[in-house]
């Protein structure tokens, strides 16, 4: 899928006729739209196209338990084109994104909702509002999350990677911790897939980063002392912490963009939101969410380290630094 063209114009006025409709009427579904059921599906595709010679894989993976859909309707209402129009800003004109729901296999109706990898504004916004936010959730303390990457891990392909060894994006949504092992039970029973044995969630994660960068956003400072911590265990410096959830469209687009290094660094960063009108505060709220991990791409605008010495030494040779030798001698 991902065929079509995308108008940042067509998709604001799709969303202007927004502003006084319901949540329940914005997001009607009271079950999984069949179409976004998992089970027995092979493959969702991220392809080239004439239109979309360098296409870009991106996959929101959305927590919709309790509270979490204030996110899915946040793009809905506003939060979609912004994304959409960030990415074009920063030279990244062939996106295709996807959209899963998440919930909890152990008590939901829809744990797992799933749509296609679209490009054009009327099929994406069809999918994301087929979601059904169902808001329930199960275990205190985990969501089904290793659901969803295991699907993205092993039902996804991708021609930004397939044929250019671009890995594609994976952002997911939430205020909880996966569970430990992805249940072979609730695989079969989702997704008509045959496991032999639960699979351990660190491996479902490698699988998942052969092809995608994966994030993971926590939406909320008082949030993170739910999950954050298991999450590093997990992916690393790749735990984003929102201070609001209004937050997520810059925080993911401008993720993209440093990754592509269409953003040279955090102050580059602050210039591009300025110039998108953000205010001042939400500028700051972006660059504190975002500066651990720019740090890890050596882009948060501290200068590097210059060691004097190229390479280090083996075994018990000479280490080569020349030490400064005071003139008294000690």
């Amino acid at each position: 899928m991902g065929y079509g063209s995308y108008s940042s114009q067509a998709h604001e006025a799709l969303i202007q006729t927004r502003g006084t409709l319901s949540r329940q009427v914005l997001f009607r579904q009271e079950r999984c739209h069949p179409l976004m059921d998992p089970r027995g599906v092979n493959w969702r595709e991220s392809r080239d196209s004439e239109e979309h010679p360098l296409s870009l894989g991106i996959v929101f993976a959305l927590d919709v338990t309790g509270s979490m859909g204030d996110i899915p309707e946040l793009l809905a209402r506003r939060g979609l084109p912004s994304f959409m129009r960030a990415l074009l800003d920063v030279g990244v004109t062939d996106s295709q994104v996807l959209f899963m729901a998440v919930g909890d296999a152990n008590s939901d109706r829809a744990p797992l909702q799933v749509g296609q990898f679209e490009s054009n504004e009327r099929q994406m916004d069809q999918w994301l509002t087929s979601s059904f936010l169902e808001g329930g959730g199960g275990t205190p303390g985990h969501e089904s999350y290793e659901l969803a990457m295991y699907f993205a891990a092993r039902h996804t392909d991708l021609d930004c990677f397939r044929k250019r060894n671009r890995r594609g994006y994976f952002f997911m949504t939430g205020d909880e911790r996966p569970y430990p092992f992805v249940s072979h039970t609730q695989v079969a029973s989702l997704m008509g897939d045959r496991l032999e044995k639960d699979l351990p969630v660190q491996q479902v994660v490698d699988e998942l980063q052969r092809a995608f960068e994966p994030f993971f956003l926590i939406p909320g400072l008082a949030r993170r002392r739910n999950c954050e911590r298991h999450w590093r265990e997990l992916i690393g410096d790749r735990v984003i912490c929102l201070e609001e959830p209004g937050d997520c469209v810059d925080v993911t687009s401008s993720l993209v963009g440093l990754c592509e290094g269409a953003i040279a660094d955090i102050d580059a960063l602050a210039r591009h939101l300025e110039r998108e009108g953000r205010d001042r505060s939400r500028r700051g709220a972006v660059i504190r969410a975002l500066t651990p991990f720019a740090a890890t791409l050596g882009r948060d605008g501290t200068p590097q380290p210059r060691l004097e010495d190229e390479h280090l030494p083996f075994d018990d040779a000479s280490s080569g630094h020349r030490r400064i030798v005071p003139r008294d001698g000690r």
